[in-house]
């Protein structure tokens, strides 16, 4: 995959599910050669039957659809759902297929966390937002805060390449053989001024390049760093740039979940927040709802949207994908929105909340970040993992192998004593 700058691009803002799924399933109904998905969570709600609607009529007209899911956070779609989608033509893979056991998965690392969508090889889309109704405000309270970008030019081959990538090593050599006849296509002309670079986290040459990209940006900051980051427990080197650059004068903010999904993250970030603040780095909590987002811009012109958290999950195990983007414009709109969420909707975080209880939490901050800093290595220690990705191809082939934990359709639950005449 190529790692390299592109200039020519535009690229347009996206804030939660209300400005990306509407804009993301007109360009999959207006598709005309080659649809490319891949996301984490690929929920059976209202947004995932009405993608599922975008997607078949798109496969139906002869359009080349292939849909890549985690087995681990999309593991409980309906035999029916699956059906509609390899019915009309689309091909669905499985990342990592696993077994459960009494119910319980296995697979928690090294996801698929990628959210990336490529419509002809013209239009891309890259964010943090999954195929579900959680990112609409009409969820509720626990509606989740989210980030995508879309974009055009150069860059969007290199997102294309990316996929493909993907499709071609994880597969079955046949399969694979397949995707390489349509793995080269031209780079669309440039038609703006963004320069775009996708970054992208892998198990094998790019271990490492968001991580990267954030570092050395970091380190030539002179005005502002701003990161609204999910979940935060990144890595000491990523803390010690913050700190180098709070003490240099930079502006250094960070808006962090005030109300989060899962409380034990939460926890592990609010123990780093006195080390971060005693250097001068600003804390805020975004306290209206869970925030899911992975968005960060430096002074005045970089900044960059993806699937990466700054956690050891998404910096040392999982499949991510940003891209970083030099674009005034942007960057400009980014400041202006988290100037209006800190203000609007977070609360400041204090010294003295940082230091409550810090004379019992120092040893824990020492253990949970050093265990958390070496963990990737340690589950290094286990057989090493390669990617696989597993084609559902017909209905009698994904039930008997348990591609998926299908949940039960109303018939089913009718009949739970007699489920394996039903599924005869």
């Amino acid at each position: 995959m190529n790692n390299e700058w592109r200039d020519g691009n535009t690229i347009n803002l996206l804030i939660n599910g209300e400005d990306f799924y509407p804009r993301a399933m007109e360009c999959i109904r207006n598709a005309k050669t080659e649809v490319l998905l891949e996301t984490f969570i690929f929920a059976e709600d209202k947004i995932g039957h009405e993608m599922q609607e975008a997607l078949v009529a798109a496969a139906s007209r002869g359009v080349r659809v292939d849909i890549t899911v985690d087995d681990y956070g999309t593991f409980d779609l309906s035999k029916e759902f699956v059906d509609k989608l390899i019915n009309a033509g689309a091909k669905l893979h499985i990342f990592d297929p696993q077994p459960n056991f009494r119910g319980v998965r296995f697979n928690f690392f090294r996801r698929l966390h990628r959210k990336l969508i490529v419509v002809d090889n013209e239009i891309a889309f890259v964010g943090g937002i999954n195929i579900s109704d959680d990112h609409l405000l009409d969820f509720g309270p626990k509606a989740k805060q989210d980030y995508a970008v879309e974009l055009h030019g150069p860059v969007v081959a290199d997102i294309r390449q990316a996929c493909m990538e993907l499709l071609i090593r994880a597969s079955s050599k046949q399969d694979a053989l397949e995707y390489k006849k349509h793995y080269n296509q031209p780079a669309p002309e440039a038609c703006g001024n963004s320069k775009v670079l996708l970054s992208v986290r892998d198990n094998q040459k790019h271990s490492k390049d968001i991580q990267q990209q954030y570092l050395l940006a970091m380190r030539l900051a002179k005005k502002r760093i701003i990161i609204a980051n999910a979940y935060f427990f990144p890595s000491y080197r990523i803390l010690r740039e913050l700190r180098r650059a709070a003490r240099r004068g930079v502006e250094v903010r960070l808006i962090l979940q005030g109300r989060p999904d899962m409380a034990w993250v939460s926890m592990l970030s609010s123990l780093l927040y006195s080390y971060l603040m005693r250097s001068g780095v600003v804390i805020h909590e975004y306290c209206k709802r869970p925030l899911h987002g992975k968005v960060a811009l430096i002074d005045d012109e970089w900044c960059t949207v993806g699937s990466s958290n700054l956690d050891p999950l998404s910096l040392s195990l999982n499949l991510e994908a940003n891209v970083v983007v030099m674009d005034s414009e942007l960057n400009q709109k980014l400041f202006e929105h988290f100037e209006d969420l800190s203000s609007s909707c977070c609360k400041p975080v204090n010294m003295k909340v940082a230091k409550r209880g810090y004379w019992w939490r120092t040893p824990l901050i020492f253990l949970s970040f050093h265990f958390l800093r070496h963990f990737p290595g340690i589950f290094g220690w286990l057989p090493a993992h390669s990617p696989e990705l597993k084609l559902i191809k017909s209905k009698k082939r994904a039930y008997g192998e348990r591609a998926f934990n299908f949940k039960s359709t109303p018939l089913e639950e009718k009949n739970q004593d007699n489920l394996k005449v039903v599924r005869d």
